[in-house]
């Protein structure tokens, strides 16, 4: 994991707000920050003035860790009781739509993050953060977006929105679709259950949390992105070309992934 020193140019604020400051990343991120020694409140539903007043009063950053479908909404109750200066930013895990609903909805500067790890992440393992640039966003600004999540040990980088769903359509989304998809074909079929394989039983045990626990989320974050199907029409052409028997030429492209330097 990075060693939690501040990126060049990063500032850490002097107050966040963390808005879902009890849902499963949020409150990941708000203890971490209360152990890396940064000021920080938090608020969750109800989001009633009386709640939200002194939760964001004198943010230099807010962090809206709520789920792409209630985003809006949660913007529009937060809104009225932000500082004018305040960093407006969120963590979904696709940037174009909540990057537009912000600029939409605040005056202020905007900017968009995502952690590429879940709330429960291995300490010891690289934890990047995408950081992606709105409207009227300084570097300062990104640079209070940065300072957050470096002081929590993580590593930033900055990208494009469009860059990061295009990306994230293809790693996060076809991920989920794909053993969807599989699992749906095979689904009811108990005459296989006698010719279950160790290496079956080890997938199957990968996609349980993501296609029961998470599965509205996933499908949530996926009807979202707008490169999502862009992605299936790409990965069904490589299911023509198995149909067709060209398998070891999927076999030579698979293997990029373990001959790349």
């Amino acid at each position: 994991m990075n060693s939690g020193k501040n990126a060049p140019g990063a500032a850490i604020p002097a107050k966040t707000v963390i808005i879902g400051a009890t849902g499963r990343m949020g409150a990941m991120l708000r203890a971490r920050a209360l152990a890396a020694g940064l000021a920080v409140a938090g608020a969750d539903q109800p989001l009633t003035p009386e709640i939200l007043a002194p939760a964001c009063a004198g943010a230099d950053l807010a962090l809206i860790c709520v789920p792409a479908a209630v985003f809006e909404d949660v913007l529009l109750r937060v809104r009225p009781h932000l500082p004018s200066t305040a960093v407006l930013a969120d963590i979904t895990s696709v940037k174009e739509q909540p990057l537009r609903q912000m600029e939409r909805l605040w005056p202020g500067p905007v900017v968009g993050t995502h952690p590429l790890f879940g709330p429960q992440p291995d300490p010891d393992a690289d934890q990047p953060v995408a950081v992606t640039p709105g409207r009227n966003a300084t570097d300062r600004d990104l640079a209070m977006a940065e300072g957050f999540f470096t002081a929590l040990g993580c590593r930033t980088f900055r990208t494009t929105a469009e860059k990061h769903d295009q990306a994230m359509a293809r790693i996060q989304n076809m991920n989920f679709i794909t053993n969807l998809a599989y699992f749906a074909l095979l689904a009811g079929q108990k005459d296989l259950l006698p010719f279950l394989t160790p290496s079956f039983r080890r997938r199957q045990n990968a996609a349980r949390k993501m296609l029961t626990e998470d599965a509205q989320l996933f499908a949530g974050l996926f009807e979202a992105n707008p490169h999502s199907h862009e992605a299936v029409r790409q990965y069904r052409q490589m299911l023509n070309l198995a149909a067709a028997g060209d398998i070891d030429l999927l076999c030579r492209r698979a293997q990029w992934w373990w001959n790349t330097k």
